[in-house]
């Protein structure tokens, strides 16, 4: 077969099959170009310095031919299937969407929705926050433990001489923030990621966090207990919730007090409600006076509480989680199982719970 009609072939091949038929009698191991490669090692140096040129650029256009033909080949298939195929953008899905709100979303929006509903407003802040915000603003000293290196994420600093911002260890610094920008009374929720030099199975190096902060005149620890106690009970959707209030201390808070919710057994697991243990779930206490001094307010005519927990544990102790690293670890089937409807919205009539 001479070059010219094997072009033409090429040329004339009416479908991908027959197209391959060429390309592998011309180029494949027993091709006949492939042999005259082969057979130029055979051939006298002055038989190859005149042959040689020859074959390989019949090769070479072989190839250009069938590449060339083969792209016109599946341009023609395409559009033959364009024309005569239709996709009806009406028809339901095959299969129900496989897309769910994570648990940690989900108890965000019913925190939100509770609190809204105690008329609080949501505030939000910066997750790489200045020390001060941080830490001092928040009466804690220098030599405070949670200022150590191993407990905190402390970033490189942007200019020589700079104090070094840090991911923030809670979201207190929304407070100050808070009570620095608007004038009392203040009634907040300040949820959103934290950070701290930590990991096991109840704990991981960024979490959520949820507080609570009320500036206003006569306040005192009744209104926080009666806070907490209603927000427990419409989170887990429960009356029978009992809570315990032990002293302990925050720099932040004073009086401050840890909250215990009482549990109960059910379904062969513990569940909050009832009063057979205790569990905590809450810190809490009374805003310090320098903690309000030091956002430019009078502490002797404005007092608060505040109170802060995690939200990937009210979301464990709620829907029956028993590793919080699970949260994160981007599994699907732990999505499928866990995770809530994009409808399921909550609110306090129909209830916030799935």
């Amino acid at each position: 077969m001479n070059g010219e009609q094997l072009l033409n072939d090429i040329s004339q091949a009416g479908d991908l099959g027959a197209l391959d038929a060429i390309r592998v009698s011309a180029l494949g191991k027993a091709g006949f170009i492939t042999a005259q490669l082969k057979s130029l090692g055979k051939m006298t140096p002055e038989e190859r310095a005149s042959e040689g040129p020859k074959i390989h650029a019949l090769r070479e256009q072989v190839t250009d031919a069938i590449a060339s033909r083969k792209s016109a080949l599946e341009n023609a298939e395409l559009e033959r299937r364009l024309a005569t195929e239709r996709l009806d953008l009406s028809l339901p899905a095959a299969e129900a969407p496989s897309g769910s709100v994570h648990p940690v979303s989900q108890v965000m929006d019913e925190l939100a929705e509770i609190f809204a509903d105690l008329g609080f407003a949501v505030a939000e802040g910066p997750e790489i926050e200045e020390q001060w915000y941080n830490f001092t603003a928040l009466n804690m000293p220098e030599s405070h433990p949670a200022r150590a290196m191993h407990d905190t994420f402390y970033c490189e600093p942007r200019s020589e001489g700079e104090e070094p911002r840090v991911l923030r260890t809670h979201t207190s610094p929304v407070q100050i923030r808070t009570m620095h920008n608007n004038p009392p009374p203040i009634r907040v929720i300040a949820p959103g990621r934290v950070y701290r030099s930590d990991s096991d199975a109840t704990h991981t190096p960024m979490f959520h966090q949820i507080e609570g902060l009320v500036i206003d005149r006569a306040i005192h620890m009744g209104h926080l207990k009666w806070t907490l106690e209603t927000f427990l009970k419409a989170f887990f959707e429960r009356d029978d919730i009992v809570l315990r209030m032990r002293p302990s201390y925050f720099p932040f808070t004073e009086p401050s007090a840890e909250v215990d919710v009482g549990w109960s057994m059910e379904k062969g697991r513990r569940v909050v409600g009832g009063s057979e243990g205790w569990m905590e779930v809450l810190g809490s206490g009374m805003v310090h006076p320098r903690v309000i001094a030091n956002c430019g307010l009078d502490p002797d005519e404005w007092q608060g509480f505040a109170f802060g927990t995690g939200v990937d544990r009210l979301a464990m102790l709620k829907y029956g989680m028993n590793d919080l690293r699970a949260f994160f670890d981007g599994d699907i089937r732990w999505m499928k199982h866990y995770g809530f409807r994009a409808l399921d919205i909550p609110t306090i009539s129909a209830g916030v719970g799935a």
